[in-house]
């Protein structure tokens, strides 16, 4: 038995992780393979019973793990963002969910035939959109800030609320068959209230406490994440100790808090976090699938075909459409959250939950609750995930060129470098904290913004959508590091570059893991290309089919592949440059020998000539 539950462990693990990589390569969205694996390894195939192999351990286990999910929610929930999107996310929260409720309810009724019972739990079931498959989708689509906020907070928000309305209500029919309803209700409204006050005050609090502990240093550096997840989950047990699903509301106010308040070691939680998130959302999504048996699957039929398309086509873009009615929403964005609404792992997850008690309880089409629920999460991961994109680049709410650069640090080499690449079609976005710097470069035509890019100021202000790779090129060496291990885990350790430092290659050179990937050279230096800048050398866009060899006046700095894939050159980049394409190149003068000290000697020589010349003629005189 133990052998059968780590075989089946460790093989979602991997199976999960190669469908994340998978949706990576073929550019899909993740959920979509990792649907088919879980798909061909249970009702297809046959090969895995999740819910045999793992027993009672399943139930907590994907508990906590959904948990661990909608607190990471949390902590991406910044509440400056509700500057600009408060009005249109209030109303998708408090509007939308009790509309998407009500037509989801009359579509399971209606048109897939279930009872009123039945399909008031379907209905309640459909309202959560997931941030598991929201929040790949937004950084895949590059969506713009405000509509990209709307989809974000509606999917976090939205998912320990509609879990709590479902499995209330499940509770309640569950327990109407053994008492009379008003003892139902009242029994319910007292767990609910207690569980969910318990939960959401410590939510609220428990950061608080957190943070006066990692201020007054009272915990060791190590210990910080662990205290973070802990508290996570401490929280969550909290309120499912009372009345369950009422502790993901807990979890929830606890990431949002924390994202709030300024708890120091934040950052490196996000990080871990991040990876355990796609760990869990993988293998949940695996072991869910792989969980629904070929019955249940024979048991898709046309009404619930036609039931999902009714939600799909009808129900919710009705709900966006009056909950959005006299807001500050443009058409654009309400056509695309209308759309856009994407069911995730919490609702298959209580799905299955949700049907197996029903059938406990006597109800007769509790068997449809599963395959209608899945239904709607494949067809709307599979529409929604591949129609995003297209979608928000053709209502203008996304971008729709090539990925560009964010350069730190204004220089002669910079701007010139910015110019040609914007002459290629790159887009370049030139960011210094120095008004003077930037003069020049706004004189060139490039785009600029005066930032520290590090402040929470520029968090904010930097659109990252528009620019998939960084170089960092300011004359501070450390700080040019400290950029590049910044943005690394956002924008990927491959993309972000800096300028070689002064001792790139002795013993005093930074470890690769605490900085970015040299540019151009190792003896690229920032007082190296001013010199070059300074002698005449200047920026090129050529053919790299025309390009002949090495040549030890000119370094190539970027490549711009036919497909438009971009890459800033680097010595230690190990994939061979493209053979077609453009190539930007730095050429320098003739006259500026290398290396450097012999360049300056030569302008001191040239130099002393100048000024010798008109006493020798005045002299000859």
């Amino acid at each position: 038995m133990e052998d059968t539950i780590l075989l089946l462990v460790v093989g979602v693990a991997v199976a999960g992780v190669f469908g994340q990589w998978l949706g990576w390569r073929l550019k899909l969205p993740a959920i979509i393979p990792l649907l088919v694996i879980g798909a061909i390894a249970g009702p297809i195939a046959g090969i895995v019973k999740p819910s045999v192999a793992l027993g009672e351990v399943m139930r907590p286990a994907i508990g906590m793990a959904v948990a661990i999910i909608v607190f990471e929610g949390g902590l991406n929930l910044n509440l400056r963002e509700l500057r600009s999107a408060g009005s249109g996310v209030l109303r998708l929260v408090a509007v939308a969910l009790p509309l998407n409720w009500l037509f989801g309810t009359l579509a399971a009724h209606f048109v897939a035939g279930m009872s009123w019972q039945v399909s008031i739990l379907v209905g309640a079931i459909l309202v959560v959109t997931g941030p598991t498959v929201i929040m790949p989708l937004l950084r895949q689509a590059k969506l713009e800030p405000r509509s990209a906020a709307f989809l974000k907070w509606e999917a976090i928000v939205n998912d320990p609320i509609g879990a709590t309305i479902t499995l209330l209500v499940l509770s309640f029919l569950t327990l109407s068959t053994t008492m009379s309803n008003t003892d139902a209700v009242l029994q319910l409204a007292w767990r609910t209230l207690l569980g969910g006050g318990i939960a959401a005050a410590l939510g609220l609090a428990v950061p608080f406490g957190i943070r006066t502990l990692f201020r007054r240093d009272l915990a060791p550096e190590y210990l910080k994440t662990p205290i973070l997840l802990a508290g996570a989950l401490g929280v969550y047990a909290a309120g499912e100790a009372i009345q369950p699903e009422t502790g993901l509301v807990g979890a929830t106010l606890f990431g949002v808090v924390l994202a709030n308040i300024d708890v120091t070691g934040l950052q490196e939680l996000r990080r871990f976090k991040e990876s355990l998130t796609v760990f869990l959302v993988s293998g949940l999504f695996i072991l869910l699938t792989a969980n629904i048996d070929r019955q249940t699957v024979m048991m898709l039929s046309w009404p619930i075909a036609a039931t999902t398309l009714a939600i799909l086509f009808v129900a919710r873009p009705l709900a966006i459409g009056l909950a959005t009615l006299g807001a500050k929403v443009s058409w654009s964005e309400r056509l695309l959250v209308g759309w856009i609404g994407p069911r995730g792992v919490v609702a298959a997850a209580i799905a299955g939950v949700a049907g197996e008690r029903l059938a406990k309880a006597g109800y007769p089409d509790a068997n449809l609750v599963l395959p209608l629920v899945f239904a709607v999460i494949a067809s709307t991961v599979l529409l929604h995930g591949l129609s995003l994109a297209p979608l928000a680049r053709r209502l203008k709410l996304a971008s729709g060129g090539r990925g560009g650069v964010l350069i730190v640090g204004a220089s002669a080499w910079t701007i010139g470098l910015g110019e040609a690449l914007r002459g290629a079609g790159i887009p370049v976005l030139l960011v210094d904290r120095s008004a003077n710097a930037l003069r020049a470069a706004r004189l060139a035509g490039l785009q600029t913004l005066r930032v520290e890019i590090l402040s929470v100021i520029g968090e904010e202000v930097v659109d990252l959508r528009d620019y998939e790779h960084l170089l960092a090129a300011t004359p501070d060496d450390a700080y040019n590091a400290l950029v590049c291990t910044r943005f690394a885990p956002e924008l990927g350790r491959e993309r972000v570059c800096q300028i070689a430092p002064d001792d790139s290659t002795g013993r005093y050179a930074s470890a690769r893991e605490w900085r970015g990937k040299i540019a151009v050279a190792m003896d690229m230096a920032h007082a190296r290309l001013s010199d070059l800048m300074q002698a005449g050398a200047s920026f090129l866009v050529e053919p790299a089919d025309q390009r002949s060899g090495d040549d030890e006046h000119s370094w190539v700095v970027a490549t711009i592949a036919t497909n438009g894939d971009f890459t800033l050159v680097s010595p230690e980049q190990e994939a061979p440059p493209p053979t077609d394409g453009l190539v930007v190149v730095l050429h320098q003068p003739v006259l500026a020998v290398e290396p450097v000290h012999r360049k300056r000697r030569l302008i001191t020589l040239l130099t002393g000539r100048l000024r010798s010349a008109p006493r020798e003629q005045k002299h000859g005189a």
